[in-house]
């Protein structure tokens, strides 16, 4: 049975909003919402929805990233109240860290870690490496994205679908097609099907979100695909690609370092391929992206050997080091990790 005012979640589904997170967000008069560093979708889509449901129950709210939000998220409602740093003046009473555990949000934390031991903290996540916070945490490996967990999240707050104008419900769907990769990834669940359909009977204008994040790219970024994509290599035998952009790459096709974005999914596409590797090489880091399928190797693992994390098919890492030490590493580790899997 549809829960009563829904269209199509379930009393289960709503259920699964643990009882203490209502009466913590709810607590908060003077509010911080931040998210990770190098923002996606889903990080911002929840930081800056849960403000918004909060500040339209009266509460002041900032939100914050350490990095700012990448132009290609320009279509997504307030995006650009998004600070990269506090307010002196915020003087929160409550931080609510989204889409990552608290270590992830980078120089917030660094530049307010004395605001971060002090004040009440609730966070919600969805990625399984999240071992929980101090203070209230929702980690919910379940949900296909933190903006499924925020949407299940409206109404225990006594909040409608329709509040803030419908500026939520274009946020929060903004984060589920981004984590999804449009509704395509394997971590689509029913739950978070009816998550979508009551985003979208609530006016989400899924079309146009699904355009502008997967199927708009300027020039420059195609630009940078080809570089990237012209010295793909494979290891172990074909059970790996993977490929590097570096800081010459950017500049040779004008493009960004946020316009990396999607180059990993794209190497992920390969038909022999069980784990897909993207290096981006800094200089002195050397971050990893990694992609793997179903069944194979668990992308935690790997990420985690490197201290990075996130999901089963889809994590990332930083590695102090050039990258040819970096790969060198990376793919030893790959290979390990393929070899211990069970015969086909």
């Amino acid at each position: 049975m549809v829960a009563e005012g829904m269209h199509s979640l379930l009393p289960e589904d709503l259920a699964a909003v643990p009882a203490g997170v209502p009466p913590a967000l709810l607590a908060g008069k003077r509010v911080l919402t931040a998210g990770h560093e190098s923002p996606d979708a889903d990080a911002v889509g929840s930081a800056l929805g849960i403000a918004l449901a909060l500040e339209s129950l009266g509460a002041r709210v900032e939100t914050a990233f350490a990095d700012p939000v990448p132009a290609m998220y320009d279509f997504m409602p307030q995006v650009e109240r998004a600070r990269t740093s506090v307010s002196a003046d915020l003087e929160p009473d409550l931080i609510v860290v989204c889409d990552g555990d608290i270590s992830r949000t980078g120089a917030i934390l660094r530049d307010n870690a004395e605001l971060f031991g002090r004040v009440p903290i609730v966070n919600i996540d969805h990625h399984v490496s999240n071992g929980g916070a101090r203070g209230t945490s929702w980690v919910d490996a379940d949900a296909a994205a933190t903006c499924e967990q925020a949407t299940l999240l409206l109404p225990s707050l006594g909040l409608g679908f329709d509040a803030a104008g419908g500026d939520i419900v274009q946020l929060l769907t903004a984060g589920l097609v981004f984590d999804t990769a449009n509704f395509a990834h394997s971590n689509t669940t029913p739950r978070t099907l009816r998550v979508a359909s009551e985003l979208v009977a609530a006016g989400a204008e899924l079309p146009m979100i699904a355009r502008r994040i997967y199927r708009t790219k300027p020039n420059a970024q195609l630009q940078l695909f080809g570089r990237v994509l012209s010295r793909l290599e494979t290891a172990a035998g074909g059970r790996v690609t993977w490929s590097v952009v570096n800081l010459a790459d950017y500049e040779a096709a004008g493009a960004t370092q946020e316009q990396a974005e999607g180059l990993i999914d794209l190497l992920a596409q390969s038909a022999t391929a069980d784990v897909a590797i993207l290096f981006k090489d800094l200089g002195d880091v050397t971050r990893i992206s990694i992609r793997t399928r179903d069944g194979g190797v668990d992308a935690t693992k790997l990420a985690g050997a490197f201290g990075g994390g996130g999901h089963a098919r889809a994590a990332g890492a930083s590695y102090e080091g050039a990258f040819p030490v970096a790969r060198d590493a990376v793919l030893g580790m790959t290979g390990r990790l393929l070899d211990e899997l069970p015969a086909a």
